[in-house]
Formats: C-alpha cells, sequence, structure tokens
C-alpha cells in the first residue's frame, strides 16, 4: 500500500464500509471491544490478513505479525452512532514483539511502527486522526506527520519506543483533550467532533523488515 495513500486517508474507509465492525445499543458505560470483530480496511489494505485474534483466557489479544514483501493491512473497529458524541476516553493494551529493523515514523523512508493505533474523528467534511505509534528507534513523545488540508488533519505521535519487547504497555487518551491539543491550540473550551473510530496496524513496508505486535484490552469510555 502506498503511504501517501494512508496519511490521507479520509480517514478511514472502513467507516464507509457496511462490514465495519458495530456495537449496538451499549448502554452507557465502559464498552470493551471484542478482539473478535475488528474489520480489515479492505480500500487501505492489502490481500494478506497477518492479524489473528487469540483468544487467551487471561487477555484475549489480535496479534499482528508483518512479514515483507507483504502489503501493509490495517484493521478497524467502528464506533456505535449513539457513542459518537459521548465518548470520552479510550484505552488499550499493547506489546512489541519483533521492531521493524531502523523504524523511526518522523525520518523520511523509515516509517515504519512495531505497532499503530489511530483514533479518528469527523467533522462535516473533514477528517481528524491522532496515530500512536510504537517506535523502533523513533524519539519517545515526538509528534511529526503533520497534515493539514480542507479534508484532513492528522499527527503522528510516538507513544512508545524500542524495548522492551514481549511485554505488556497500558494507554489511555482522554479524546477531548488530546483533540483540542492537537487539532484546536489547546483551547480547553473547544468544540470536539464525532468520535467515529479505531484502527490498528503493524507494518515494515518502508525498512523491508519483519514486524510483529499484540493489541489488547481495548475499552471505549462513554
Amino acid at each position: 500500500m502506498k503511504r501517501a495513500s494512508l496519511a490521507a486517508v479520509a480517514a478511514f474507509a472502513f467507516l464507509l464500509c457496511p462490514e465495519a465492525g458495530r456495537a449496538q445499543g451499549a448502554p452507557p458505560g465502559p464498552l470493551n471491544l471484542d478482539v473478535t470483530r475488528w474489520k480489515v480496511v479492505g480500500r487501505e489494505s492489502g490481500p494478506v490478513n497477518y492479524y489473528t485474534a487469540v483468544n487467551d483466557p487471561a487477555l484475549p489479544f489480535v496479534r499482528a505479525h508483518y512479514t515483507p514483501p507483504e502489503a501493509t493491512t490495517v484493521l478497524g473497529f467502528e464506533v456505535n452512532d449513539g457513542d459518537r458524541k459521548r465518548a470520552t476516553a479510550v484505552s488499550w493494551q499493547w506489546r512489541a514483539e519483533t521492531l521493524p529493523a531502523g523504524g523511526d515514523e518522523c525520518a523520511d523512508g523509515k516509517g515504519d511502527s512495531a505497532a499503530v493505533v489511530y483514533l479518528t474523528w469527523k467533522q462535516t467534511l473533514r477528517w481528524y486522526t491522532l496515530k500512536y505509534v510504537w517506535s523502533a528507534v523513533g524519539k519517545r513523545g515526538a509528534v511529526c506527520g503533520r497534515k493539514r488540508n480542507p479534508f484532513v488533519a492528522q499527527d503522528t505521535i510516538i507513544l512508545e519506543s524500542g524495548a522492551p519487547l514481549g511485554v505488556w504497555h497500558a494507554e489511555q487518551i482522554d479524546l477531548r483533550r488530546e483533540f483540542r491539543a492537537h487539532f484546536d491550540n489547546g483551547d480547553p473550551n473547544g468544540d470536539v467532533p464525532d468520535f467515529v473510530g479505531i484502527g490498528i496496524m503493524t507494518d515494515g513496508d518502508q525498512t523491508k523488515s519483519e514486524s510483529a505486535a499484540d493489541y489488547a484490552g481495548f475499552v471505549l469510555e462513554r
């Protein structure tokens, strides 16, 4: 898959696809996202689905194992219409197993990640995406990949980098605070559009190297 296509997603084709996962009629409160309900984002993915749902009794997870020269594949989970305005936070766990050789999302030609979590909002015709990554060698806390046009706004944030491998890390993102920080100059009272979906990706197509990670425990706070 061409990197430019992913970066300019109109920021997740899966949100327009009938096969996207939905959680219908869910009551208020934390919503646990079933690992079996993540779906391939067809328009942004190659022919090989290299993700597997692992029903570990202790912690079910999605295992990703990218092997070159496969095209990149993205999984997505669409937020139910009733939760789009009331979603307040997303939490998850992830662990890197194999780092793409020299992968650095802030360096041209090396933008591969052991793990990526995309969070996406939509307002009228414009899509907003924050791309959180587990990098191989990128600087933790770095923000790059800034894109702004009338239809797409996106930032890349290096949330984790390098070792330790095989160890679960827990993350939590305050959706309103992060949106305002990246797309509204930190205005604490700025309007936040509907939160519409989550995506995950593991890749190594730019560095032509193996990459692997596990994703688990996604919870949508409402």
